[in-house]
């Protein structure tokens, strides 16, 4: 049976800067439980400015949200694949935020929120490890993202990201995004779900139990999220263009060879050559086509 557990006293650092934390003993998803919980009204339900409970929620659009669990039974991944986990040896958290349905509907920009949390992740790992009195063990690589949603080490997956919309009852002009991340925080190497996989306590040295690394982590993403998504409310294009640069030199599918797997079945080969304006990718396929892919599950073939 799932149970509430005491964020204040489990995710202290979390609590902080978050405006609201819920962390769950188990769960089969917390991005599917953050969404019903949206979807109900119980997050961002009222939005103040019409019916009878006008005036009563101060909510002004610019909370998140964060949900997290100790294990994920039903966890899923980008295109519907599964991700589960055992309690002590996972980040699993998903944050809930809202941003304006203008933006969703600008597909010049909206593609990068995804991206931008992917950045957000990533940097809040590094500062998390340096938090704890941790550091990278020196034969170990950048922490990278690859197109769109996973955050590669050395062409080996630490984790994933998952962003989803979701309508907020009795609001027109915002739309939830319920962002989650599932990190190999404690993994043994000869218990990693899939051969290409690690796990941060083997790239890292001197970290502290998973536990104090979720909280962390999870703490400098809320900090350097909410910072970034308010900048990209107030100019979009401008902040795509931040992103688009940031992301570059980071980008581990840039230039190698990859494969596209596309929802109906069809797939695609060929090189990695262009990050996009509008965060898709460009693909050179074998016959030398230029083929622009903006949802499609990228695998790499080689370095």
């Amino acid at each position: 049976m799932m149970a509430i557990l005491d964020s204040a006293m489990i995710m202290p650092r979390t609590c902080a800067v978050a405006d609201q934390v819920l962390l769950l003993d188990t769960v089969g998803s917390t991005n599917t439980y953050a969404a019903d919980l949206v979807r109900e009204g119980v997050l961002f339900g009222m939005h103040g400015a019409n019916g009878a409970d006008a005036g009563k929620s101060a909510w002004s659009g610019h909370e998140i949200v964060a949900i997290a669990a100790n294990e994920q039974t039903a966890g899923r991944g980008r295109l519907d694949h599964t991700w589960t986990s055992v309690p002590g040896e996972s980040f699993i958290v998903s944050l809930v935020v809202s941003v304006p349905v203008s933006i969703m509907r600008d597909l010049s920009v909206s593609g990068w929120l995804q991206m931008i949390a992917g950045c957000e992740v990533r940097d809040a790992i590094v500062g998390a490890v340096r938090d704890c009195g941790g550091g990278f063990d020196e034969n170990i690589g950048d922490i990278a993202l690859k197109w769109p949603n996973d955050i590669f080490v050395d062409g080996r997956k630490l984790g994933g990201v998952l962003a989803e919309m979701v309508p907020i009852t009795g609001c027109g002009d915002r739309v939830a995004i319920v962002i989650g991340v599932g990190l190999n925080l404690a993994i043994a190497q000869e218990r990693l779900p899939i051969d290409m996989a690690t796990s941060l306590q083997l790239i890292a040295h001197n970290l502290p139990d998973a536990a104090v690394m979720r909280d962390a982590i999870a703490a400098r993403w809320v900090q350097g999220l909410r910072s970034r998504l308010a900048d990209f409310e107030k100019d979009p294009h401008r902040e795509a263009v931040r992103a688009r640069e940031a992301m570059i030199p980071i980008c581990w599918t840039l230039g190698k060879s990859c494969e596209a797997h596309f929802v109906d079945g069809t797939t695609l080969r060929g090189k990695a050559i262009v990050l996009n304006d509008d965060a898709s990718l460009t693909i050179e396929d074998q016959e030398g086509v230029l083929r622009r892919v903006s949802t499609a599950d990228v695998g790499v073939l080689s370095k």
